[in-house]
């Protein structure tokens, strides 16, 4: 459907271009976490702060990489700002589950179908086509894996 992956990629290239999000909290209780992929060189450090109901109250991201690592940390910060951790949590799954490859999908067994959270992804879906190209889901989930470690962190 050339029609859609057209659509995808202007998503996809927009939230690069014009990055939601972007900069640093300075002020306390922000929490700094960094990721990094050694593959390919993509930097991702996201701030967050998180009020006593576990809820995102604000959500920075910097770094630097490629137009997926960093257009995917766009469509995350936005994705979750304002969110519980709970609900940021099933976003993460919904997201990461579409990001992977089910061996059915190249030719293999079929994979134990999973239970998802029914979370809608919005912009977050124009990072589906990532799949096809294997060695480039580490850079959509980076920020992810990145987010995820930030939020253990800060409720340590």
């Amino acid at each position: 459907m050339p029609g859609l992956e057209d659509l995808y990629r202007e998503i996809i290239l927009d939230h690069y271009r014009n990055p939601r999000n972007r900069g640093e909290l300075d002020s306390p209780p922000a929490h700094r976490v960094e990721g990094f992929n050694p593959l390919c060189g993509d930097e991702i450090v996201v701030y967050l702060d998180l009020d006593d109901e576990r809820r995102i109250t604000d959500i920075r991201i910097g770094g630097q990489g490629c137009s997926i690592s960093q257009s995917s940390a766009s469509m995350m910060s936005a994705a979750v700002k304002g969110h519980t951790v709970e609900e940021v949590g099933d976003l993460t799954r919904a997201f990461k589950a579409m990001m992977s490859i089910h061996e059915s999908s190249l030719g293999g067994e079929a994979a134990e179908p999973v239970e998802l959270p029914d979370v809608k992804l919005g912009d977050l879906e124009a990072l589906r086509g990532v799949v096809k190209f294997p060695v480039r889901i580490k850079c959509a989930t980076l920020a992810w894996n990145t987010l995820a470690q930030g939020i253990d962190e800060a409720l340590a």
